[in-house]
Parts: structure tokens; C-alpha cells; sequence
């Protein structure tokens, strides 16, 4: 008679790469004890893994564990920026394509940066050939997962008083969530950027901290004229500051598996 088999003491290799890294963060693998990831960032957790560049999601999980997010009011500016009144312009060349990549954003972030959720920032993107402000969280790891919501159902509110306020869609492109002003606000945005001494901001959306009901952040604007002068003079618009794709909509993709299960 032959013996039975025994169990492997290895468990079998699991579905894919992103059921794996669910797992993982399930049990908090790599994660701070007090920050384990909630069922909601756990579901939505394949679909920002799948969102990442090819490449990208494994660095991630290879990775050393990231160290706690620092939540001061005032970030660093990088060796080499530009501070321009309220403004911190940072530039990146491409060797291989000597093109110039550049950033402006805002010294104090709109949102601070806490347990699992990454800084959310006043930036300035290019949206219809145009120069917008934009609230943006930055190359999102698996340990700040948290922002990742944002593109689910995410939109930021942004005034620049006395002017009324508008709302920014959130969505996910690359590693970053990025809430830009919709196309019919792309103008009236452009237009009160430059002038405007305040800004104010508030986050709604399925993240904790944030709801309708709390104050907006009020975040002081000064020479942002002379910032967007010399942002577009060390990044002038071309083949090689084409505007980020709408990349991965988990909205859009949900509605379609919503209207796939309930035609």
C-alpha cells in the first residue's frame, strides 16, 4: 500500500501577484501593527495593485518596509528647487531624452500626511494646454494604500474666495492620485490661479479624516504668477510634457462590472 501523502508544508502559490499582496496585507505583513489595512482598503487593494506600471508592484512588495510618514506642516524642499513665495519648483532632467520634467506645488500641504495616508498637495498640472491647480498624492506605496481610495470615489473641493468653489474628480494615473478640475472648469481655473492670495480645500471621499462637514484647509498664495512664469520657462509645453493619461478609472471600471452583473 502506498503512504499517504502528507500535507505540503508550503501552502500553494495563490491566484496572482495581486491576490498575494492582499493576503499579505491581510495579515498585516510588512505593515505597522496599528496600521493593518481595513476590509474597504483591502478590497480595493487588487485593483491599485493592477492601476501600478508593469515592474512596479513587485519593487513594491520587495521593498524595504517604509518608514513612518512624517506629518510636518512644511515639507523639505528637494536639493535644487526653486521656492517662489508660497511656491516650491522642482525640476528632473532625462539624460536618455533631454526632456525636462518639472513640479510645482505648494509648501504646506493640504492635507498632512499621517499613519498610511501620503500628503495631499496644491499642484499645479497641464490640463487642455493650460496651467490648473490640481490636489495630488504622489507615488503611493503599498504602505500608504489609504490615498488609494480617493480615486475610488474621491473629489476635492477647491475656492479661490471670493470666487464660488469647484470640484476636482479624483483618479488614479500611475502610482499617483491626482484631482483635476473637469474639462468645463479648466478655463475658470486657469484663470483665477494666477491672481488668487488664498485657496481653499477640502476632501470628500471614502477616507476617515475627511468629510463634508469638516473645515477646509485654507493654504495662503503668494507670487503664484511669477511661479507659473517660471514653470512654464523651465518646462515649456512639447512632445515631452504631453499630459498623463487618465490611466486606470476605478469608477468606470466598476460601473462596467456593475452593468455586467445587472444588465
Amino acid at each position: 500500500m502506498r503512504p499517504s501523502a502528507q500535507p505540503s508544508a508550503h501552502p500553494a502559490p495563490s491566484a496572482g501577484f495581486a491576490t498575494r499582496i492582499a493576503h499579505r496585507a491581510w495579515a498585516g505583513a510588512g505593515l505597522p501593527a496599528a496600521r493593518r489595512l481595513t476590509p474597504l482598503e483591502l478590497l480595493l487593494l487588487p485593483f491599485l495593485v493592477a492601476a501600478l506600471p508593469p515592474g512596479e508592484a513587485r519593487a513594491q512588495s520587495s521593498a524595504p518596509q517604509a518608514q513612518p510618514p512624517q506629518t510636518h506642516a512644511q515639507p523639505r524642499p528637494e536639493p535644487g528647487a526653486e521656492e517662489i513665495g508660497s511656491w516650491i519648483l522642482t525640476c528632473a532632467a532625462d539624460r536618455m531624452t533631454d526632456q525636462t520634467s518639472c513640479r510645482l506645488l505648494n509648501r504646506r500641504p493640504a492635507v498632512p500626511a499621517s499613519a498610511g495616508q501620503a500628503a495631499l498637495t496644491l499642484e499645479v498640472v497641464r490640463r487642455n494646454g493650460r496651467l490648473v491647480p490640481a490636489v495630488t498624492a504622489r507615488d503611493l506605496t503599498i504602505e500608504g494604500i489609504g490615498r488609494g481610495l480617493l480615486a475610488f470615489t474621491g473629489t476635492a473641493q477647491l475656492r479661490f474666495p471670493p470666487n464660488r468653489f469647484f470640484e476636482m474628480p479624483c483618479g488614479l494615473e500611475g502610482r499617483s492620485v491626482v484631482c483635476a478640475p473637469r474639462a468645463e472648469d479648466v478655463e475658470r481655473a486657469a484663470t483665477e490661479l494666477p491672481a488668487a492670495e488664498r485657496a481653499l480645500v477640502r476632501i470628500v471621499g471614502l477616507v476617515p479624516e475627511e468629510s463634508e462637514s469638516t473645515e477646509p484647509t485654507e493654504l495662503r498664495l503668494s507670487r503664484t504668477g511669477e511661479a507659473l512664469a517660471r514653470f512654464r520657462a523651465r518646462a515649456p509645453e512639447g512632445p515631452g510634457t504631453a499630459e498623463a493619461s487618465p490611466g486606470f478609472d476605478l469608477r468606470e471600471m466598476l460601473g462596467r462590472l456593475m452593468r455586467f452583473l445587472n444588465p
